[in-house]
């Protein structure tokens, strides 16, 4: 059972009871991630997620980690472009410590200079490991090119100029601007009691009222079609993709059915058509991404340098020939029954459950039940699926490449 409350402060709390469980996790979600960062300050939503857990007024680093481990439970966070998450699973004995420690880290942080300097060091070894990724640097090119000079283009993780530059009292003033109750789901699934939560968030309450500045949403300049970034790697990564729904299009469900068709599994046209019958890749996969104001479809593949461009050619000619022709009625139950099964396993602990409702909650205003959601997924028809196929598959796209090119190996590719 789901249940939803609004508190005084501003704070949304949202529950799920699960019968038989003996598990609790608890979210706080916020509605802050990189795209509300000044260009000064890239990185500071990241940074944030990562100070946090160093130390409050009460608390050192090791105390939080201590308390949580010693009762065999286990914290992490995570931050997107839009918003940023911090969240604890325990048993379901130790929901009150769970809800002490989120608390304590989101209402009195403490920003010691000392483990500010020291995550920093931290945050720049993770910029240079993700740099060092071919794989996980390309997603970055992809979305900067197809965002140019856009909010939404920036890497989560900042670069290492703002990281280097950020101070102390810069970090701590975006989170006193945006770190705000109305900014704010608590979410929590797993044997839990859903007036207990509330009444203990609110007893915990000691944030500053008010809501969050307005995130502006500056208008899309078009697309960089083309981005090579030149380095002498053993494999070619390339991202192929288009601008696509934003997250509360109703055409979202469809979406994701028609994202399974060309590259969500082993069935996928991508995956057997370019691994399985030609053994061109090891990795091929479709995603899609959806934000406030905009979104994408994007295809990945790894192959080797001198196979790039049949790899590439395969990829084009799939995207055209889902432009051209219908999804059969296979592809179509198979994509439903996959989305759908998908769902319910993800599901089945308190963790999977926490973060639907939170996230949830945090972007659409409302959680649909499992029952909802399967019956618009077996709701979708060809007709939906032309629909978007026309608003999303037809529209120019971007490629991104990193691997041991020049540009111009690519220019007739998006001319």
């Amino acid at each position: 059972m789901i249940r939803t409350s609004r508190l005084d402060s501003g704070i949304h709390v949202v529950t799920e009871w699960m019968p038989g469980s003996h598990s609790a996790t608890i979210g706080y979600w916020v509605d802050a991630g990189s795209r509300d960062e000044e260009p000064a300050v890239a990185g500071a939503s990241h940074f944030l997620e990562h100070l946090l857990f160093k130390g409050t007024a009460t608390r050192s680093a090791r105390d939080i980690a201590e308390a949580v481990e010693a009762v065999g439970g286990d914290m992490n966070a995570f931050t997107t472009k839009e918003y940023t998450a911090f969240y604890t699973r325990l048993l379901d004995e130790d929901l009150d410590l769970g809800l002490d420690i989120l608390s304590d880290i989101m209402w009195a942080p403490a920003f010691r200079p000392e483990e500010v300097e020291a995550e920093r060091q931290v945050i720049l070894e993770e910029i240079l490991m993700h740099e060092d990724e071919p794989s996980d640097l390309v997603h970055d090119l992809f979305t900067d090119a197809l965002y140019p000079g856009h909010p939404l283009g920036r890497a989560v993780l900042g670069d290492r100029s703002t990281i280097t530059a950020m101070s102390r009292d810069e970090i701590a003033a975006y989170f006193e601007a945006l770190y705000r109750p109305e900014a704010i789901v608590v979410a929590a699934a797993g044997n839990v009691d859903h007036d207990r939560v509330v009444a203990g968030v609110e007893q915990r309450f000691e944030g500053r009222a008010g809501d969050r500045p307005p995130r502006t949403t500056p208008s899309l300049a078009p697309p960089r079609r083309l981005v090579v970034h030149n380095r002498p790697t053993e494999q070619a990564h390339v991202v192929v993709g288009t601008r696509g729904l934003d997250r509360t299009d109703d055409d979202r469900f469809a979406l994701s059915v028609l994202n399974q068709v060309l590259g969500g599994g082993m069935s996928s046209r991508l995956f057997q058509e370019i691994r399985e019958k030609r053994g061109l890749v090891y990795s091929v996969y479709s995603y899609r991404a959806a934000y406030v104001d905009s979104g994408a479809l994007a295809v990945y593949a790894g192959t080797s340098p001198n196979r790039v461009h049949e790899v590439l050619e395969l990829i084009h000619r799939e995207l055209d020939r889902m432009a051209d022709t219908d999804v059969s009625d296979r592809e179509l139950a198979v994509a439903k029954g996959h989305v759908k099964g998908s769902l319910a396993l993800s599901l089945e602990d308190s963790a999977g459950r926490m973060s639907r409702i939170g996230r949830s909650q945090m972007v659409h205003g409302a959680v649909m039940s499992f029952d909802e959601l399967v019956a618009r997924t077996e709701e979708i028809t060809h007709e939906d699926l032309r629909r978007v196929i026309e608003r999303v598959v037809t529209a120019d796209r971007v490629l991104a490449v990193v691997g041991p090119f020049a540009e111009d190996a690519f220019s007739a590719r998006v001319a």
